[in-house]
């Protein structure tokens, strides 16, 4: 059966490598998946018959648009917009949209598959997707944004919804972008659909906890890591990459937690503060003047700031929290970290870390928390935000943020036992794979064949 199962998954990833030849990141991801989920497949001999891999790993729905739009001299610019249906065997499609020069088909294709999985261990009613533009807002102005956003919206409205597809924030899309796209959704609507987008102002339909979310919920799952190992996560040393979002509040929460963030970067470069990050400087820098990292060490005299950021896994650490973008820790990097004793890797980003030094790390016995499982903050607070807007009634700071650490914890415990039940204990990467593919595949099967 073993053998059969691995011969079926095998002929799938050759099948998708064939139709696409050119979209490693998607070839990356499904080999990823389809490697540890032979266990399932195995109790359900029934999915080969489905064809459920083949159905899988093919999106629902793929939406390619242009979007035109002017800049500030009154020239026309014209970029490509993108949404990715993958799944909505679970619920409704979420995930969120990028903005950046990077942004193609594969990329989000790849992106759409870890949040199907991810949404699944999240335990909420959603599905999963991804989109976004080669549209880079870094140099913008607020005009050109928003006239972009503009445009994008009057083709995206079309495919999205409340009880259809609900797209959030994600790299190069912030609170200001989400609002033009929800200003210019409502204005094609005639009509006030809060629910249709996630990561709103506070002001109009948005949820207290959401920007903190991901960071936040990074931390949780990584603490519960550590307390299996009886690793205390008090003084220890981490390193945070990038300085968005994501990265902000992982810092943030680490500091209450007692541990030393030492660095952080953006797609410059990266600074190191022995002292310790000054996180209120890094928020002003870029959050508020929307600038570089490396403004930094005009204000932290101890500051030493390096161009390039592959750089900053060679600053020695106990912890390290890749949160910038995929595959920014290669094998590399990972056997430097190794090496300067680190001890966990808890991923922020999407995929941040390559196969073969997430391979490298647990041959060495570092703890990995994978991005399917830890950073499943931010979308459970984008679906809490759904709930809110759903009820028209906003929660507490401290209750989001309540809810965010039950469903962290329920996210860290499906990952683990779903190890401990298939054979891998300790490989919470493929337990994350197990336990979010099996609660889909379920639902597919009970479907029928659509």
């Amino acid at each position: 059966m073993t053998a059969d199962m691995k011969a079926y998954a095998k002929k799938v990833l050759a099948d998708i490598i064939a139709k696409d030849p050119d979209q490693k990141e998607f070839h990356n991801t499904a080999k990823e998946v389809l490697t540890s989920i032979i266990p399932v497949l195995e109790a359900h001999p029934e999915y080969k018959d489905d064809k459920l891999l083949e159905r899988f790993f093919e999106p629902e729905r793929t939406i390619i648009f242009r979007v035109p739009w002017t800049d500030d001299k009154g020239e026309l610019q014209v970029n490509r917009g993108f949404r990715v249906q993958m799944s909505s065997a679970i619920g409704p499609y979420k995930g969120g949209l990028r903005f950046h020069p990077s942004v193609n088909l594969s990329i989000l294709k790849f992106l759409a598959t870890e949040q199907v999985l991810k949404n699944a261990l999240s335990g909420l009613p959603i599905g999963g997707g991804k989109g976004g533009s080669d549209f880079d807002p870094k140099g913008k102005s607020d005009g050109e944004v928003m006239r972009f956003c503009q445009s994008f919206m009057t083709e995206l409205y079309r495919h999205i919804g409340a009880d259809i597809d609900v797209p959030a924030g994600d790299i190069g899309v912030g609170g200001r972008e989400i609002g033009y796209l929800f200003g210019q959704y409502k204005r094609i609507r005639d009509a006030y659909e809060a629910g249709v987008l996630t990561g709103k102002g506070l002001t109009f339909g948005g949820s207290l906890a959401r920007t903190e979310a991901t960071g936040y919920g990074l931390l949780y799952f990584v603490k519960h890591m550590l307390d299996d190992a009886k690793i205390n996560i008090k003084g220890k040393t981490v390193v945070v990459s990038g300085s968005g979002n994501v990265a902000t509040y992982a810092i943030e929460k680490a500091q209450q937690m007692g541990a030393k963030v030492v660095a952080c970067s953006d797609s410059n470069g990266y600074v190191y503060d022995p002292d310790g990050i000054d996180l209120a400087l890094v928020k002003d820098i870029k959050e508020v003047r929307r600038g570089r990292i490396k403004e930094y060490i005009k204000k932290r005299k101890k500051a030493k700031y390096t161009e390039g950021c592959k750089g900053v896994w060679t600053i020695k650490c106990d912890i390290a929290l890749p949160c910038a973008t995929q595959n920014e820790l290669d094998l590399e990097s990972a056997k430097i970290l190794v090496k300067n004793g680190v001890k966990a890797v808890g991923e922020g980003a999407n995929m941040p870390c390559t196969l073969d030094a997430i391979d490298f790390l647990q041959k060495k016995k570092v703890l990995f928390a994978p991005a399917k499982a830890a950073n499943v903050g931010g979308v459970s607070v984008s679906a809490l935000e759904m709930t809110q807007n759903s009820e028209r009634l906003p929660w507490t700071f401290e209750e989001v943020d309540e809810r965010l650490k039950v469903i962290m914890a329920n996210s860290y415990k499906k990952a683990k036992d779903a190890a401990e039940q298939y054979g891998v204990k300790g490989n919470l990467l493929a337990g994350a794979n197990l336990a979010g593919f099996a609660k889909v595949a379920e639902a597919m099967h009970a479907q029928g064949w659509v």
